[in-house]
């Protein structure tokens, strides 16, 4: 007998079988009755009879689609880092419109009363006065910004956009159980859920129908560009992240692509007299929105938190100046503290004259002496929970707690009292989770909603879908995503078939093409530039290490003399350490393996690789899909720790092509303007870098030791198809010095490399509009008097001399190159900048 009962007219999915809820919460896919809810009916219709295998392979589509997209979510202390998938669950969770409708509404209001609140709290205080809140409770907790009393942002509205947390308690009511109201995390998420999962179901969603969320980011993007304080001017509004190591950081990224923001760190502004600048490639240029990722303390290092590294010094000040618009306002962060529910109904009944459509889960705030008792009297039915946010102290459920235990906690509260509040034990919904490669593969987990408002010039207006939080294992309490939590699309039926809607602005106007380049952040261009470096670097060092792990795989004495040429090689360029005084040669595999996978020696291949993902990490938003799936994989074939030399060569044969791979993406895969200038630059001068000190090694060695480099050098240079091509003959100095110095058709060339650099530097001159040009031609006039016809004739040691006296120069001149770059470029210190003339 099937425990779930269907409609005389619909089939029971062979998936739904056996599903079995826990009795004494309320379930999402069932009601009372054990019947399918009406509005779930569409999804298993389409779902018809789809077997096991079938839903298992979508799901691993599903995974594969997060992975492919680089979805991540940062859980700390988990082993894989800022590389941890974000996870979804393949089944949606459904609602009625009718009962969305409500929640939409309820989430509105909530969201205005809050608005008003802070308005209040950092104006008149009239809550205060009135008796409607505690000053203790506002004063007395770091969420009040002292600093930002008096402060009325531009426009006068604090919230721009808001997220609340709800649950469903066994009767079917919805509750909030948390508010977030300084730097909301989770609608990029809902929105990544919503592109993966309407792909797997794609028949399903548009039965439903499903509402579309495109509306909602489209409203919160324009309503943050119309209350830009930018008068005239064409408003630039940025997207302000803490950086890559934030847990949500790829979300930052993926909705500063979506609402068409720059993706900018605190180290990219600067504020001059009360006005924010974006240090661009171009100058400075003014920032008139900040839509911020950052926490209120973090914001202004110089007003609200000195130890801060992350935010921007003088900030608060352009905000008291009316000159920029940050969202949401600094200092909303006071909202999100828990004792504050206790108070709000009768805030609301002040405010907005009406009641508040949906209460907060019973909250009693122990800083006041006869809630205190009552928490203490009735620990087993309350959840004991930090009165504010950021204090790292997980919630105590009372039941739990025995003994000793229990004693401890209530002195604690005691001791603290304003510090904690006391909830209600709300017994979670929960809803379907399709579990992959399990013989029960359903299974019911607790579920709680987030929801987001965005502002707009009529209230707020709420997003038709949310971020569905899941617990982690079955029978679990808390939801947490930092521990192992995973997600759900959520589908809002809809009246009637959604549009598409694009989230770019409906039409461009002229300023628009023309300031389209200038908004590049000057980290942006500094790390395109280290990111050609470090890409060349990488593959040079992996060419130098699999030549020498090939030979000393050969193992004959034509071998160990060519080994002996390497190593020298990969000392000369860093790749190797330094021979100490009267230090024997190394022998062995030893160094060479540590040169490949030790990630803390500076030079080895681990090392460069792992510099090469961190200026790609800083660049997200600026790379293709394709081109990060490439970036991202980089590291993985170092990750298993070749221990021979077959499996390192089998290792850096993947690197070398990847390597490969990521030219070919410098040249083809990026516009080129001003961001692809530096980084080909970076290539260029690091590539003419590492030829100029490779060729140095064979021309200072003595002539015999000389002629038995040549090889190799053809080789580490990817120049041997092209010599043997051309000469049909075994290496020799003359046409190998040709080959790879003068010969301007040689893209391994010095030649190359300078004749590049004298087109790419003026390029970077003339997108910027701030640089004159690095000087290259003291090199190029170096090559210019080489003089070959010595090397035609044995004895050529003091010509060799000579050309490696000038390689040095060349190498000089380079690095004077890229000094200025990074002078001229990426610093906005006053006066240190000067306009190019072309004429």
């Amino acid at each position: 007998m099937n425990f779930v009962t269907v409609p005389s007219d619909f089939k029971l999915p062979s998936i739904l079988e056996n599903y079995r809820p826990v009795s004494g919460r309320f379930d999402e896919l069932l009601n009372d009755q054990n019947r399918i809810g009406k509005h779930w009916q569409p999804f298993f219709r389409q779902l018809g009879q789809t077997t096991t295998d079938t839903l298992d392979q979508k799901a691993q589509s599903v995974a594969a689609a997060i992975a492919a997209d680089g979805v991540t979510y940062n859980v700390y202390d988990d082993p894989r880092g800022i590389a941890r998938p974000w996870e979804v669950d393949l089944l949606p969770l459904v609602l009625q419109a009718t009962e969305w409708d409500q929640l939409a509404a309820a989430v509105a209001q909530r969201a205005t009363l809050l608005d008003k609140v802070l308005a209040d709290l950092y104006g008149p205080q009239s809550l205060l006065t009135e008796g409607l809140l505690p000053p203790a409770l506002v004063f007395g907790q770091p969420g009040f910004k002292w600093p930002c009393q008096g402060v009325t942002p531009p426009g006068g509205r604090y919230l721009h956009f808001y997220a609340v947390d709800l649950a469903r308690s066994p009767d079917g009511h919805w509750w909030v159980i948390a508010d977030r109201t300084q730097a909301p995390s989770g609608a990029g998420y809902a929105l990544q859920n919503r592109m993966v999962i309407s792909r797997a179901f794609p028949s399903a969603f548009h039965s439903l129908p499903a509402r579309n969320l495109a509306d909602f980011f489209r409203d919160l993007q324009g309503h943050l560009s119309e209350h830009a304080p930018s008068g005239p001017d064409t408003p630039l509004c940025v997207l302000l992240t803490p950086g890559r190591y934030n847990e949500t950081y790829f979300e930052h990224v993926f909705l500063a692509r979506h609402l068409g923001f720059p993706l900018v760190e605190g180290q990219d502004l600067t504020v001059r007299n009360d006005t924010v600048y974006l240090k661009t490639l171009q100058g400075l240029r003014q920032i008139h929105v900040i839509f911020r990722r950052l926490d209120d303390g973090f914001c202004d290092p110089l007003e609200l938190r000195a130890d801060s590294v992350l935010g921007v010094p003088g900030l608060l000040g352009a905000v008291r100046a009316g000159k920029v618009l940050v969202a949401n306002a600094l200092g909303s962060g006071l909202m999100e503290s828990a004792a504050m529910f206790g108070f709000l109904p009768g805030i609301a009944e002040r405010l907005l004259g009406e009641p508040l459509t949906m209460p907060s889960v019973a909250t009693w705030w122990c800083g006041e002496p006869p809630a205190l008792e009552w928490v203490v009297e009735h620990l087993d039915e309350l959840v004991i929970k930090p009165s504010y946010p950021g204090t790292g102290t997980e919630p105590v459920f009372g039941h739990q707690l025995k003994g000793r235990n229990r004693e401890a906690l209530i002195e604690q509260i005691r001791a603290q009292p304003h510090a904690y509040v006391a909830q209600e034990w709300v017994r979670l919904s929960q809803a379907p989770v399709w579990r992959r490669d399990s013989q029960q593969p359903l299974a019911a987990r607790s579920i709680g909603l987030r929801l987001f408002a965005a502002a707009t010039a009529d209230g707020y207006t709420v997003m038709p879908g949310a971020l569905t939080r899941v617990a982690s294992r079955d029978g679990a309490e808390v939801i947490s995503m930092q521990r192992g939590g995973l997600s759900k699309d959520t589908w809002v039926e809809a009246r009637r078939p959604a549009r598409r809607v694009p989230l770019t602005k409906p039409r461009l106007s002229i300023d628009d093409l023309l300031t389209s380049e200038r908004d590049t952040p000057s980290r942006v261009g500094e790390n395109l530039f280290w990111m050609g470096r470090h890409s060349e670097r990488s593959e040079m060092t992996s060419r130098i290490l699999r030549a020498a792990f090939t030979r000393l795989a050969t193992n004959d004495e034509e071998s160990e003399e060519a080994l002996t040429g390497l190593r020298a090689a990969g000392r000369r360029l860093g790749i190797l350490p330094p021979l100490a005084p009267k230090a024997k040669p190394e022998v062995g595999a030893s160094g060479l393996l540590e040169a490949l996978i030790n990630r803390d020696q500076p030079g080895s291949l681990a090392y460069c690789l792992q510099a090469l993902a961190l200026n790609a990490s800083q660049l997200r938003d600026r790379l293709s899909t394709d081109n990060w799936h490439l970036l991202s994989r980089l590291e993985l074939p170092l990750q298993s720790r070749p221990s021979t030399p077959d499996k390192a060569i089998g290792a850096l044969n993947q690197v070398i092509l990847d390597c490969i791979s990521l030219g070919g993406f410098a040249m083809d895969d990026i516009t080129r303007d001003a961001d692809w200038c530096f980084l080909i630059a970076g290539r260029r001068l690091e590539r003419l870098i590492n030829l100029c000190s490779l060729l140095q090694v064979p021309l200072q060695a003595k002539e015999q030791q000389r002629d038995t480099m040549l090889e190799w050098l053809l080789e580490v240079t990817n120049s041997s198809i092209t010599y043997r091509t051309r000469y049909r003959r075994a290496p020799e100095l003359l046409p190998v010095l040709h080959l790879l110095i003068t010969d301007r058709s040689n893209t391994h060339a010095v030649a190359f490399q300078i004749v590049q650099l004298q087109r790419d530097l003026p390029e970077i001159a003339n997108a910027t509009r701030q640089l004159l040009p690095p000087d290259i031609e003291l090199a190029a006039q170096s090559l210019q008097q080489l003089d070959l016809r010595p090397f035609a004739e044995p004895g050529a040691d003091q010509a060799c001399e000579q050309l490696a006296t000038t390689l040095g120069e060349i190498i000089r001149v380079c690095y004077n190159v890229a000094e200025q770059i990074q002078r001229q470029s990426f610093s906005h210190t006053a006066g240190q900048r000067t306009r190019w003339n072309p004429a």
